[in-house]
């Protein structure tokens, strides 16, 4: 196999830390994480300061194309605290759409969605002892395949109520699993791609549009 002058990973990204390496004012950035990261590696879809979970990072700058400005929508899934009980209203409201503002004066509609009510989150996540809401509180699982600025939280809002906290968990089948706050875990750059369904196995090899070749693996092309 000829090696790939990329490298790929995935970070849990903690809470009260902006997604970027290089900040202008006084803020807790990726580069005060203890962690030797290679050079030009940036992210990929961010998670606001306040937000928490999976974070892509990379060397190649294709990815962000490939993965967000690409016609094949692809799913990334939330965990959600939410003030109070929602009802059965709010659900259908979030999961048919609901308006919230993108602009001054300007409202849109969000299309449909995956949205349910979690039992028991810790399942899915190490909730950890961080108090972020009283009881009564609901947690939900949110899958959306776009992300208008801060849209989960204005789509809480949208139905009356506070998101207290956002966990991203995944990003189609790249999920951030028990990796703890802070950690960075390398990927295989087939893995990578396959897990975010940017590629699909053939029978033969190809050079695929990020520009590095597989030689007597599976094919790879790009998914339109």
């Amino acid at each position: 196999m000829t090696s790939s002058p990329h490298r790929y990973f995935i970070l849990h990204k903690p809470f009260d830390m902006v997604s970027q390496f290089i900040v202008s004012h006084e803020v807790r950035c990726l580069a005060d994480l203890d962690i030797d990261f290679p050079q030009d590696i940036h992210a990929i879809g961010r998670l606001d300061k306040d937000s928490e979970g999976l974070l892509i990072l990379t060397t190649n700058k294709k990815v962000t194309r490939l993965l967000f400005q690409s016609q094949t929508p692809h799913q990334r899934t939330y965990l959600v605290q939410v003030n109070h009980q929602l009802s059965i209203e709010n659900l259908e409201a979030l999961r048919t759409g609901v308006a919230i503002k993108i602009k001054a004066g300007q409202f849109y509609t969000t299309p449909p969605c995956q949205v349910n009510i979690v039992d028991n989150p810790e399942k899915l996540y190490t909730l950890e002892d961080r108090l972020t809401a009283y009881p009564p509180y609901t947690w939900i699982l949110i899958t959306l395949t776009e992300g208008k600025y801060h849209q989960v939280r204005k789509m809480i809002t949208a139905i009356r109520h506070k998101c207290k906290r956002l966990i991203r968990v995944s990003i189609e089948d790249l999920a951030l699993g028990q990796l703890p706050p802070g950690a960075l875990l390398e990927i295989k750059e087939r893995d990578f791609f396959e897990k975010l369904k940017l590629v699909k196995a053939e029978d033969t090899h190809i050079i695929v549009e990020t520009g590095f070749e597989i030689k007597e693996e599976p094919e790879y092309t790009t998914v339109d």
